[in-house]
Formats: C-alpha cells, sequence, structure tokens
C-alpha cells in the first residue's frame, strides 16, 4: 500500500540509503524508479532530502566533478579540470585541491607534503588520508634509526617551520576578518567605496596562504637549490607583505 511505500522509502531516505534500497519483498531484488519515489512521498522535506540525495549520489559517481571543500560549508559543485588545484569557487571564492583529500588548493607544497600531518597540541603525527600513526605506517617518510643528535636538529627545524606556517595562517585569518570588517563599512550609504582596501585584504590573504604553505614545502624538500631560491623569493615576499 502507498502508506507503507511512502514509510520504508522515508525510512531509507532518513538513513542515506535510499539510492540503493530494492523492493521491500526479500525474494524481489527491484528497485523503485524515482517517478514513483516521488509519487508516494507525501512530505514535501523528504522529497527534497531525496533530491539532495540524487544529486551527491551523482556527483559522486563523477570523477570530475567534486563538492567545494570550504570548512565554513558551501553546496557549490566544483568540475575538476585535471590540475591539482582549480579556479576559485564561484559562490565561495574558495579554492578546493582536486588531487588530494586535504581541504584546499597547498601551492606549493605538494600533496604528498600535506599527507603528514601533526597536532599542534601533542604532536602526534598521523596521515592526512588514513588517519593512521605517521611512524608505523609511513615508514620511507620517517627515519626512525635516525641518531638522538640528528633527530633533535629535525625537531628544532620543525618547530622553526611550524611556527612560521602558524603565524602565516593567524596573519591570513587576520587579513579575512579585516575584509569582512571593511566590507560591512563600505555598504554604509556615507562611507566612500573602500574597493581598493577590499582588494589589499584579499591580496594579503592570498599572500599569507602561499607563504603558509611554502614553509611546508621548504620543510619536506629535499633539493637545496631550490629550497635556497624559493628561500629569497619568500623573503621578498613576506617582505612585501609586511609593508602591504
Amino acid at each position: 500500500s502507498q502508506p507503507c511505500w511512502s514509510e520504508y522509502l522515508t525510512t531509507c531516505i532518513e538513513q542515506n540509503t535510499v539510492l540503493k534500497c530494492t523492493c521491500p519483498i526479500s525474494e524481489c531484488c527491484a528497485r523503485p524508479t524515482a517517478a514513483f519515489i516521488r509519487s508516494v512521498l507525501s512530505s514535501e522535506e523528504v522529497v527534497a532530502k531525496y533530491e539532495k540525495a540524487i544529486l551527491r549520489g551523482y556527483v559522486e559517481c563523477c570523477s570530475n566533478l567534486t563538492w567545494c571543500t570550504n570548512p565554513q560549508g558551501c553546496d557549490q559543485i566544483l568540475c575538476k579540470d585535471g590540475l591539482g588545484y582549480g579556479e576559485a569557487c564561484s559562490k565561495c571564492s574558495w579554492i578546493s585541491c582536486f588531487s588530494c583529500s586535504f581541504p584546499e588548493a597547498h601551492y606549493p607544497a605538494s600533496c604528498n607534503h600535506m599527507s603528514h600531518m601533526t597536532c599542534a597540541k601533542c604532536n602526534h603525527g598521523f596521515c592526512w588520508h588514513c588517519l593512521k600513526p605517521w611512524r608505523p605506517t609511513h615508514k620511507d617518510y620517517y627515519n626512525c634509526s635516525a641518531m638522538v643528535s640528528k633527530a633533535a636538529r629535525q625537531e628544532k627545524r620543525f618547530q622553526d617551520y611550524n611556527e612560521r606556517c602558524t603565524f602565516h595562517h593567524q596573519a591570513r585569518e587576520f587579513a579575512t576578518s579585516l575584509r569582512n570588517r571593511v566590507s560591512s563599512i563600505n555598504k554604509m550609504p556615507e562611507i566612500r567605496t573602500l574597493a581598493f582596501v577590499l582588494d589589499t585584504c584579499k591580496a594579503l590573504e592570498q599572500a599569507r596562504k602561499v607563504l603558509a604553505y611554502s614553509c611546508v614545502y621548504s620543510y619536506y624538500s629535499q633539493d637545496t637549490e631550490r629550497v635556497d631560491t624559493l628561500e629569497e623569493q619568500i623573503e621578498s615576499l613576506e617582505l612585501h607583505t609586511n609593508t602591504l
């Protein structure tokens, strides 16, 4: 009967299994069609959830589509262009990484660089992809036989780069906060346009982002010559960014 089907499908939708649900009769493997499901459901709220489930399933099935990864929340669908990062989201301007699960584009740091994460509170090292401890499962990236003195130098080096990276992320948050405040002031009718200030804040945000991920790249890179060149460029960018 329709009430039974409605209750059954509503449960499947709530449990996020509607795209794989079959006829409730155990001997029958037939799947209800989208048209039938829409005709049976009486609640507009449940229908809306079903529509979202269809869209979510479609995006997950398409290798060239993905959701915007803005941690603040965004329901925009992005089309991958084959690069490690794409154009800014047309809805929220967030730039996502299409090659790994890190939530934003992280140039110049590579995806492998972003895999090794360390908790700022307890220093626990783990892999971003599988969330397992870094030491026993990623031996290629961890030299467990290193001498104590080398380990101490590495720890000091990590702390230095981590502090720089953290500082630039905090400075980036400040630039974002500043842009939001200026944006609200700019809406006041008696205030002249502050578009140039907003552009400056956006430039600050982008510069701080690049500086932060440059720290990650420099820390993991083994190419001394390339790192020396990058450090010179970073120093110049940091000088201009601080001036700005």
